[in-house]
């Protein structure tokens, strides 16, 4: 039987270390949601991601002095949408669980091929239409009996906006793949983030908070995390399809619900069935024909990561 499992794996060493950073990811939820105790939402995303560009400055220094014009363009509008997603994303994390939280978030996945829609005019699949009435309507079913008139907290709603804003991030990375420096652009777009979250504290009425170890642990541990995310799966996705790499990546809200539930979360029997709605309609809209799956094996697309 050990014989067995060594010679036919259930994961390759590439797809057990993205189920690994899956995991990590689902565990920032809670971490977000015990800091926001002690810190405003931009403070700390911005503490997080100047930490990211700080070590992005440190392993890509050589590359650097070679910044383009287009690659400060690049790197500053998808700054703009990390700002915005993490953002908005840690301010719903004052008022709504890590576990509703983490399911809401994955809506970003069904959300993009209808931002291409609009944006691009690439009309959507059949299964992604599938898939985006599936997670709405398991949206509904998360944010609770009031949700029957489409009515969202400010958490949720937040937190949905959120996922459109990382919907967005995906897409201009997609539309930059290829014509710009990968490590220079991901230094701009991190310090981008970080600075923008801490320059609008004053627009919003957030001050500097008292220090705490727990604010600055998670945010500087986030921020390390969010590069070591971001560097496994440029590693990983190398070996694994686009198709095999989302199906994993749609264990993070799962991920971030058990981890939740152990810490205490407890969600109610409707939006426990919400949360499975929202990762099959995911999962469905990440469905392909088979006829399209060959198709794209002889003519491969940029590849489009998830967002760190």
């Amino acid at each position: 039987m050990v014989h067995f499992f060594r010679r036919y794996p259930l994961l390759s060493r590439y797809e057990a270390a993205l189920l690994g950073i899956t995991a990590m990811w689902g565990a920032t939820f809670l971490i977000i949601h015990v800091a926001m105790r002690h810190s405003g939402p931009l403070f700390f995303v911005g503490v997080r991601f100047l930490t990211a560009a700080a070590i992005g400055v440190l392993v890509f220094r050589r590359t650097l002095a070679g910044l383009t014009r287009r690659e400060w363009v690049a790197g500053s509008a998808i700054g703009v949408m990390i700002f915005l997603g993490y953002g908005l994303q840690t301010w719903g994390l004052q008022t709504i669980s890590s576990s509703a939280s983490a399911f809401i978030s994955a809506l970003y996945v069904p959300v993009v091929p209808l931002l291409q829609w609009v944006v691009l005019r690439r009309a959507p699949r059949l299964m992604t239409l599938v898939g985006v009435a599936l997670a709405f309507a398991g949206l509904l079913l998360l944010a609770g009996p009031g949700a029957a008139g489409i009515s969202l907290s400010t958490g949720e709603l937040v937190t949905v906006l959120s996922a459109v804003a990382m919907a967005a991030e995906i897409i201009l990375i997609g539309s930059f793949a290829g014509k710009v420096d990968l490590g220079r652009v991901t230094v701009v777009q991190l310090f981008v983030g970080g600075a923008l979250s801490l320059l609008l504290m004053p627009v919003a009425g957030e001050r500097i908070p008292k220090f705490s170890w727990v604010w600055l642990t998670a945010a500087v541990g986030l921020g390390a995390a969010s590069y070591l995310i971001q560097l496994t799966m440029n590693w990983a996705q190398r070996f694994v399809s686009p198709t095999r790499a989302t199906i994993i990546y749609t264990g993070e809200p799962v991920w971030g619900g058990v981890i939740g539930r152990i810490a205490g979360d407890r969600l109610p029997g409707l939006a426990l069935l919400g949360a499975v709605l929202i990762v099959l309609g995911v999962l469905v809209s990440e469905l392909k024909p088979r006829a399209r799956q060959r198709a794209e094996r002889r003519s491969p697309e940029p590849e489009i990561s998830a967002p760190s």
